[in-house]
């Protein structure tokens, strides 16, 4: 019955993860002035996101009125993953999107013309209790991401921040990352297939994580944590045209945005509580899950350690992407 139930915490998580939250509002053209505290004019925004944990900051700011300060009226719009998002922001479908960076790194190192703005998410360092993890069940002789080597390890997308992270830990334990035997599947499938040995292990991000360690699942391996302190695991971003076009927008739904981080980042218990506003994620849920941290600033030193593992592992395609471009 345990099991039952936490499956069906599962399904209600990934219904509101793949369903769109859509509003009606008029975006914000590309030489609209967005005026701020102190002006009459409001701009509207779209901001592509993935309903998940890490997003709370945005919905906090708006409720905290960080936005409407700025002159900005949001509307958050679902989308499946990054990569409907991306170029729905090159498009102008949305003013700024929500991404993990290495998924930026991929698409600026293909030429598409996107600018990471402000940070969007933080792993907490901590080893063992971060965002994601690497589960495997508890009879498992896996002890750590060493004996990840010859092993089934499922992460949501192949290529990407995930499976480079990991093979970083296995490197760093003294294992041969070559030899982890990776396989693609979405993470709210990742806890069943672990309890009934599809998969040796899985890199899990929350609510999902501790759906697993809730099944008896042991984390082995904290990718994020283990690759570089405090790294920056995604960030807000928006097109170079809009960029170019209209700083000022820029400027605001970047002040606001700090403000919401910083708040955020200070205020758990309401980032707890937002979560009820746009997730199906049940209360006795987000009260154990691990929230990431939420800083101001994009950690650089820690996107160039994801770039080095991005290229060690070719997923650029042979063409390194420009930081300073991305990340300005």
């Amino acid at each position: 019955m345990r099991r039952r139930r936490l499956a069906e915490l599962a399904i209600a998580v990934v219904t509101v993860t793949t369903a769109a939250a859509c509003g009606t509002s008029t975006p914000a053209s590309p030489g609209s002035d967005a005026s701020g505290s102190a002006g009459t004019q409001t701009t509207h925004v779209k901001v592509g996101i993935i309903p998940i944990v890490d997003v709370a900051p945005l919905y906090l700011g708006e409720k905290k009125g960080f936005f409407r300060n700025q002159g900005i009226e949001l509307t958050m719009e679902s989308a499946q993953g990054g990569a409907a998002i991306v170029p729905g922001v090159v498009s102008g479908q949305f003013q700024f999107g929500f991404s993990n960076v290495t998924s930026l790194m991929i698409a600026q190192g293909k030429g598409v013309p996107v600018e990471a703005v402000v940070n969007g998410a933080t792993s907490t360092s901590k080893v063992g209790a971060d965002v994601t993890g690497v589960t495997v069940r508890k009879a498992s002789s896996v002890k750590s991401a060493k004996d990840l080597a010859g092993k089934t390890v499922a992460v949501n997308t192949l290529q990407n921040i995930g499976d480079t992270t990991l093979r970083e830990s296995v490197r760093k334990d003294g294992g041969d990352a070559s030899k982890v035997q990776f396989v693609e599947m979405p993470f709210d499938q990742m806890p069943a297939a672990l309890d009934g040995g599809q998969v040796d292990a899985a890199w899990m991000a929350e609510p999902f994580l501790t759906i697993a360690k809730s099944q008896g699942g042991r984390v082995v391996a904290s990718p994020f944590a283990e690759t570089a302190p405090n790294l920056t695991i995604a960030a807000y971003f928006t097109s170079t045209k809009l960029a170019t076009q209209n700083p000022g927008l820029i400027k605001n739904f970047t002040e606001a945005m700090t403000k919401s981080l910083t708040y955020a980042d200070q205020h758990p218990d309401e980032v707890r509580q937002v979560l009820s506003t746009y997730t199906k994620i049940p209360s006795q849920l987000t009260n154990s899950l691990t929230l990431p941290r939420w800083p101001a600033t994009i950690n650089l030193r820690s996107v160039k350690v994801l770039a080095s593992l991005g290229e060690k592992d070719g997923i650029f395609g042979g063409k390194k992407p420009d930081l300073e471009a991305l990340f300005r």
